[in-house]
């Protein structure tokens, strides 16, 4: 089952939960029966499931790091399995060596953990790997030659191509589909042996060359791959083709709703003819799983295709598949998203058979909603210029203090000092204001906020007139949280550090990586739509006491949320990331 740290007390129907309820009602799944070890020999024993109600499964093949995309197949597959006292499968589809490795089964199961969801339910650890059912998978494709619907190909890979029809014309038959099952199974076993070099042949399923479904015209079943695999070693030098091996991991471990995004929804019917012939031979047995299918989550400003997230980082576009830019699970960690903010944006978006876009606004919404009550607050200063009191004291300097977390009073409060000397954002001052500008120019008073109202008496500029210091008298009887603090009004109020006590840090504002919002969409090149301003990299200043260890969220006044990045920052030297605007600065 799941552990979510959010768990939605009464979710929204959808057509999913529907199909599901429906199933349940009509007890469709009660005799599902399974011996707990996958193959044919336990489907036959037949003991009973464990009574998990419904079972479902996320199956990513381990060729790259999770995205956001993911993220929304795990909070369907973990959530509906939670909310229907059943249980999820965590399943590593291995059936590619060449492009697979342990780097990136290590980094799926990590962020599935991180998302906050486990595959422990009723008192077994439900993890499984596509290479577990090699042995099972290669015993079905025997029987499907001695049943007379798979033969060994000796096409080239581009002379199947070329004979598979188009949508408009049907396919031609292999001049091998003919051929005795007899012949195709001692080729598959020399295939197997390694007889045979990559490409020379292949297994073809027999199901009909003119069906309008180019996916039932024939398709691959194995094809030889002399490669290394991560798990199995050089055991295997033939491997099942994914569309042949899903449907048999599904039936072998009893799952229920086999839920997958709607680009497999034409491979519909070659799933259920698979298992269908496969539960006629005695090697699987009924209720059979079902497919269905939602809408992937498509979010605005990003791409997900695994082959234009490597060519990002393959071209140093990005630093890294953790790059806080991507929209990889480990580089919306790294940005700062939590766990619960990517669970709400999932659970707003819900299911549906419609392909939508979903405005990349909402991701950090549901991130603002998530850390506006619990994170703690702090001042920093991104773009510093000294302001100077004039009339207070030298070397007097006195405690201010300000709420942590003004939605937490259990939280506390935190204290910094006030001095004469401040470090206050450039763009706080202007010598010739703009029409409504309320902050600091000369012969104006401004709230230095938790401190005093000062009025601006000038500044200084250096020999290329940048103004390098801005002068100000405080007034003593305006100190905040004193009887007199409000006999002077101002309309303006600005932020500030004592230059005493303010710690140096490096920050670095992220944005959106494209400026388009469909980037890679109608045959885009979409590294002409990068973002050139996706970060920014800046030194300043944050309040003392402001905590830079790796992971820790905050609250900037003013500025959003940001976060302490957990690859480089340490409490010595600060390293800050922007997660989140305060307010969405891409509004139209």
């Amino acid at each position: 089952m799941t552990a979510s740290a959010k768990p939605t007390p009464a979710p929204a129907t959808n057509f999913l939960r529907n199909i599901i309820e429906a199933d349940l009602a009509a007890g469709r799944y009660a005799d599902k029966r399974w011996a707990g070890q996958p193959g044919p020999a336990a489907v036959q024993e037949g003991a009973p499931l464990d009574p998990a109600r419904i079972r479902t499964r996320f199956p990513p093949e381990p060729n790259g790091y999770l995205h956001i995309g993911h993220a929304k197949s795990i909070a369907l597959n973990f959530g509906l399995a939670r909310d229907y006292d059943g249980v999820c499968h965590m399943r590593l589809d291995d059936t590619n060596p060449e492009k697979e490795e342990q780097r990136y089964v290590d980094g799926i199961v990590d962020a599935v953990k991180w998302l906050g969801y486990d595959w422990k339910g009723f008192g077994t650890d439900h993890y499984y790997h596509a290479s577990d059912y090699f042995d099972v998978m290669y015993q079905a494709a025997e029987a499907l030659i001695d049943a007379g619907l798979a033969y060994v190909d000796q096409q080239s890979p581009d002379e199947m191509r070329a004979s598979r029809g188009t949508l408009t014309e049907p396919g031609v038959d292999s001049i091998w589909r003919a051929r005795h099952a007899d012949e195709s199974r001692t080729l598959l076993r020399e295939m197997r042996e390694g007889k045979h070099p990559d490409g020379s042949m292949a297994l073809r399923a027999k199901i009909d060359m003119a069906s309008p479904n180019m996916n039932m015209r024939d398709p691959v079943l194995y094809r030889i791959r002399h490669a290394v695999h991560h798990r199995t070693g050089d055991k295997w030098c033939i491997y099942p083709m994914y569309t042949f091996a899903h449907p048999i991991e599904d039936a072998l471990e009893g799952i229920t709703h086999s839920i997958c995004t709607l680009e497999f929804e034409d491979q519909r019917p070659f799933y259920d003819w698979l298992l269908d012939n496969l539960a006629k031979l005695g090697l699987l047995l009924r209720p059979l799983p079902r497919q269905h299918e939602f809408a992937r989550l498509k979010l605005t400003y990003i791409v997900t295709s695994k082959r234009k997230l490597r060519q990002l980082v393959a071209d140093g576009h990005v630093d890294g598949w953790d790059d806080p830019r991507l929209p990889t699970i480990v580089g919306l960690r790294r940005r700062g998203f939590t766990p619960e903010s990517i669970q709400l944006l999932c659970e707003r978006t819900g299911a549906s058979k419609s392909d939508s876009w979903i405005d990349y606004s909402l991701l950090d919404q549901a991130l603002r909603e998530d850390l506006d009550p619990k994170t703690d607050r702090a001042v920093a200063v991104l773009r510093p210029v000294k302001l100077v009191i004039t009339n207070y004291p030298e070397g007097q300097t006195e405690v201010c203090s300000a709420p942590r977390n003004p939605h937490d009073p259990d939280a506390g409060r935190r204290e910094f000092p006030f001095s004469r000397e401040l470090w206050i954002e450039a763009d706080d001052f202007v010598e010739t204001p703009p029409k409504g500008f309320f902050r600091l120019f000369p012969g104006n008073m401004v709230r230095l906020k938790y401190g005093y109202v000062v009025k601006c008496t000038g500044c200084t500029k250096d020999a290329d007139g940048n103004v390098i210091e801005v002068q100000a008298e405080y007034l003593p009887d305006t100190r905040s949280g004193t009887p007199g603090a409000d006999s002077v009004k101002v309309k303006g109020t600005i932020t500030w550090l004592s230059i005493t006590a303010a710690v140096a840090a490096e920050i670095r504002l992220y944005d959106r990586l494209f400026t388009d919002p469909h980037p890679d969409a109608g045959g885009k090149d979409f590294i002409a739509c990068l973002n050139p301003n996706s970060v920014e990299v800046i030194r300043g200043f944050v309040e003392p006491g402001t905590d830079a260890t790796a992971g820790k969220a905050y609250q900037f006044e003013r500025y959003g949320y940001f976060v302490a990045d957990r690859e480089t920052s340490t409490p010595d030297a600060p390293i800050f990331n922007r997660t989140a605007t305060l307010k969405d600065s891409w509004v139209k």
